[in-house]
């Protein structure tokens, strides 16, 4: 057994004659009475206290312990003690991903999390808890894909928790425990005309924008971080190679969303769009840190920047200027009518004409096809319309060759 159990009510004393005897401690009667002790593989000792006729229950505790070292699964009884505000603050020092995603994950649990399960020791949570948090984010009205995101943060706590052997097991992964479901509302892509009437509406040193993203599928940072030495205009292709970013509010040059560079077709129609903005504003060098705001300063000859020569925010410019379009253009304000729905044209667009789910997906920079397929797959022509095209075209092709030449010889 690993380590022994202590009565703290008794001791073994010998007598004079070498004989041994239990006498009361001056505990006797008073706290726990049994204490179970062992080393720990740290070599530190741990302890467990027990109440009176509980002797048997001590050793089955010890006994566990020793079965948990051996089989690899041992969790210090003491580790669960540290609350999730004090883990969740030290795991994300621990993080290696985008600068910008780090600062969002940390204002999601400092806003939504920490509030309400910041204070409670990480071992002691159970569903329940899980579940009652989950209610009181939702009757905070946050949308349900908000929720979800922050539901993903908090079990990713809980299973870094799990691996660095502080707890047992994650709460969130529960049976009773359910991540926020997501509306079930399918991509509505604007039509032409709405695209045009927007672009009409915007200042005309920023209508330029339109096209890139409604002809290209530019997200709106990779729009803002656009270079001239980006775009072959004889080549027909503008190589995606960076964005600019808000880290705190102050931008920062960084790769394309997950890091994924690509080259995207250039339409004439989107070649001449941007020549003609050149013309009259011509492209500015713009110096900015490389993905971290201490991080090496970067050039590049920007093609659209503010008025004062600087590159572009995003929260400044979508109120500013993307708003006021969309009302000039009586099209309600909401997130399906961010810069986004110009990306969902371009899908829709390529869709129609018959564009293969492979290459819209490496077009638009998604990580995964099959996430492409998903958002967009009710934007596919009807497989109904292609099958009777197809089938009309065969048979059609022989009523035809049924009826020449060779036929009228025969029936003479």
């Amino acid at each position: 057994m690993a380590g022994h159990v202590q009565d703290r009510w008794y001791k073994t004393t010998t007598g004079p004659d070498g004989k041994t005897a239990k006498v009361k401690t001056e505990r006797f009667g008073v706290g726990l009475r049994y204490r179970a002790r062992y080393v720990g593989p740290d070599g530190t000792e741990k302890s467990q206290s027990f109440p009176d006729k509980q002797k048997r229950k001590a050793e089955t505790w010890l006994s566990n312990i020793e079965a948990d070292m051996s089989r690899g699964d041992y969790i210090d009884p003491d580790a669960g003690k540290v609350t999730f505000e004090q883990y969740a603050t030290k795991w994300m020092t621990t993080q290696v991903t985008d600068p910008a995603t780090r600062e969002s994950v940390e204002m999601r649990l400092r806003r939504h999390v920490i509030p309400h399960l910041g204070k409670r020791p990480i071992g002691s949570f159970n569903p329940t808890h899980l579940r009652m948090w989950m209610r009181t984010l939702e009757d905070s009205g946050l949308s349900p894909a908000y929720r979800r995101g922050i539901f993903a943060h908090v079990s990713t706590v809980f299973t870094a928790a799990v691996e660095d052997r502080v707890i047992r097991a994650n709460p969130c992964s529960a049976r009773s425990v359910k991540a926020p479901r997501l509306d079930p509302r399918k991509v509505k892509p604007w039509t032409a005309d709405r695209v045009m009437a927007v672009r009409a509406a915007l200042p005309e040193r920023y209508r330029a924008l339109v096209e890139p993203a409604a002809g290209c599928g530019m997200r709106q940072g990779e729009i803002f971080g656009l270079a001239v030495e980006d775009v072959d205009f004889l080549g027909g292709i503008v190589h995606l190679v960076r964005q600019v970013k808000l880290l705190h509010n102050r931008p920062v040059f960084a790769p394309p969303k997950g890091g994924k560079e690509r080259d995207v077709p250039l339409p004439e129609s989107v070649a001449f769009a941007l020549a003609a903005h050149l013309t009259r504003y011509p492209a500015k060098e713009i110096t900015l840190p490389w993905k971290t705001l201490d991080g090496p300063p970067v050039t590049a000859t920007l093609i659209f920047y503010s008025p004062e020569g600087l590159s572009l925010n995003r929260n400044r410019f979508n109120h500013r200027e993307w708003k006021p379009a969309l009302q000039a253009a009586a099209v309600p304000a909401g997130r399906d009518n961010g810069m986004h729905a110009l990306r969902h044209f371009y899908a829709s667009v390529l869709l129609d004409a018959g564009e293969s789910i492979k290459a819209l997906s490496e077009y638009l920079g998604h990580h995964d096809p099959g996430f492409t397929l998903r958002t967009y797959t009710h934007l596919m022509p009807a497989s109904e319309t292609r099958t009777r095209s197809a089938v009309d075209r065969v048979f059609m092709h022989q009523e035809d060759a049924a009826d020449g030449p060779e036929t009228a010889q025969t029936g003479s």
